[in-house]
Order: C-alpha cells, then sequence, then structure tokens
C-alpha cells in the first residue's frame, strides 16, 4: 500500500513534545537514529575536484543497468582526469572523457533507455497537485513520479544523469550531467537519470558558465583552457573504511520524515505571511547528514 504524507499523519508528532509549529531544521533535530539510513558504499560515488569533493548517491534500483556501466568505468578510472566541460545558466553542468583515445576505447558500452520503471509500493506520496506527473512522492531517498503503473525519477535539482544523443538507448554513462538550475521536468522519462548529488553541489553550481557570450552553444566551454578537471571519481566502497564520509540519509516512510515534508509545506515561523500549504516534490530537499 502507499503512503500518502499529509498533515493529519503529524498528529501523534505536533502532540508529543515537537513544537506546535516545528522548522523543518527542528524537525531534523529531532529525528530518532531509526529514522536515518546509511548510504550504501557501493552506490555512492567520491568526485573530487581541484576544490573539493562532490558526493553523488547512485540509484541502481532506478537505472541498474547505466549504474553497472559506471561501477565498471570508475573501476577503470576512465574518470580519472577527465573535465567537466559543460556549465549552462539554470540547467546542468556536464562532464566526460576528453581524451579521444580513452573515450574511443570505451565507446563499446552499450546505452540503454532506462527512463522508468514499475510502480513501486515503497512510494511515499505528497498531497499535492504537480503539473508534469499524476502523483509524486520520494522512495529510497529520491524524488519520484508516478502514473500507478510507471515510476521514474524527477530532474530536480542535483539529480544526475546519463547524457545521450538522439537514439533513446545512446546514453551508455560515459558522459554524465548534474542538473544545477530550476528542476527541467520536462525531461523527466526522456533521458536516463543514475542518482543525486547530496553532498559539493556548491561546487558545480558555482562554475563559470559557457554561453553566447563566450560563443559557445548550450554552455559547452570552447576553449578546454575554462575546463575543471577530474582528479578522480572512486566509489566509496574501494575505500578502507577509515577514508570513508559517515553520511546517511533521513528515509522516507518514517515519521520524522513526514513531519520534515511537512514542516517545508507549512512554513509557519515568524518570516511567512502565508504558508503556502503544498510543495513539488523537487523543493523538498532531501535530507543528508554526517553519522552521528
Amino acid at each position: 500500500m502507499r503512503r500518502i504524507l499529509a498533515a493529519a499523519s503529524l498528529a501523534p508528532l505536533l502532540l508529543g513534545g515537537w513544537a506546535a509549529y516545528p522548522s523543518p531544521d527542528e524537525v531534523l533535530a529531532k529525528a530518532p537514529a531509526n529514522a536515518w539510513v546509511a548510504l550504501d558504499p557501493a552506490s555512492t560515488l567520491y568526485m573530487d575536484l581541484p576544490n573539493g569533493r562532490v558526493v553523488i548517491l547512485l540509484a541502481p534500483g532506478f537505472a541498474p543497468k547505466t549504474v553497472a556501466n559506471i561501477r565498471q568505468l570508475v573501476a577503470a578510472r576512465y574518470f580519472d582526469n577527465s573535465s567537466i566541460v559543460r556549465s549552462q545558466d539554470n540547467y546542468v553542468v556536464q562532464w566526460s572523457q576528453e581524451d579521444k583515445a580513452e573515450k574511443a576505447a570505451n565507446a563499446k558500452f552499450k546505452g540503454y533507455a532506462e527512463f522508468e520503471r514499475p510502480a513501486s509500493s515503497n512510494l511515499v506520496r505528497l498531497p499535492d497537485h504537480d503539473t508534469y506527473a499524476p502523483v509524486t512522492g520520494f522512495d529510497g531517498d529520491f524524488a519520484v513520479g508516478s502514473d500507478g503503473k510507471s515510476e521514474w525519477l524527477l530532474h530536480c535539482y542535483g539529480s544526475v544523469g546519463a547524457g545521450r544523443d538522439n537514439a533513446p538507448d545512446s546514453g551508455s554513462g560515459v558522459e554524465l550531467y548534474a542538473v544545477t538550475g530550476q528542476a527541467p521536468r520536462q525531461l523527466d522519462r526522456n533521458i536516463t537519470l543514475v542518482g543525486r548529488v547530496v553532498q559539493g553541489m556548491e561546487l558545480l553550481s558555482s562554475l563559470p558558465r559557457g554561453g553566447s557570450a563566450q560563443g559557445a552553444y548550450m554552455g559547452f566551454y570552447q576553449n578546454p583552457s575554462q575546463y575543471t578537471k577530474i582528479k578522480s571519481v572512486r566509489l566509496a566502497s574501494e575505500l578502507p573504511p577509515g577514508q570513508r564520509l559517515r553520511l546517511e540519509y533521513l528515509k522516507p516512510g518514517t515519521a520524522s520524515f513526514a513531519a520534515y515534508v511537512e514542516a517545508r509545506r507549512n512554513r509557519r515561523n515568524d518570516w511567512f505571511v502565508r504558508p503556502a500549504g503544498a510543495i513539488d516534490a523537487c523543493n523538498v530537499p532531501l535530507p543528508v547528514r554526517s553519522a552521528r
């Protein structure tokens, strides 16, 4: 049975010690340890840039074949010394291996159109209307849409996808992108999403833009000197446990998650004049914290 997030589900929380109208931060501060789940090291990527680390949680449950490709590419060190080659304003950054020999050597990877999967009973629904999907909600720390038969990842800020050409099955994982602007939901079910950034988004969203002022097309940099070099990409599982980041996410379906979403749907602190009473799935920043 699918669960629906609604204000009524919060009554035990609101009567059991929470402030009458808790803020999202207050909800997270009071969430018990069993409401948090550790990130799977086998599905966590560390992308190290010159100025810091970007952490990506992969979604093998939604794109198993493409994620398998990415794991193989990481194991082969394909992304080491690759580059961020595109930064399109209010849209995406994109990275790939620009060494033609290295890229050609990995051209054998087959692409897949993993745009949706059968609907899941784990979907925690939002009660609010959505423009692009009959139903939206959360499943396994990812924002999803559903039509009752199928389920798909949403193109929210921080979502990571596999770039493709015109052929639907041409995205193999050799080129990846992250959404850095307002959610381009028109891309939902048109390209394979493989995960989301859970830490370090500021390192991607703050990159200099390519654009018409530089004679660039769709934000691609025209001069390799503008590229941001990627030092390395590793799965957390490749590192000794002591070198892994101890990160965990708030689990959808818990009372704390329901309270968190409701707190974001109805911001009631002194600053807000009119609580919205609704929210878009992409406007719920899914919480990740360092394990305590």
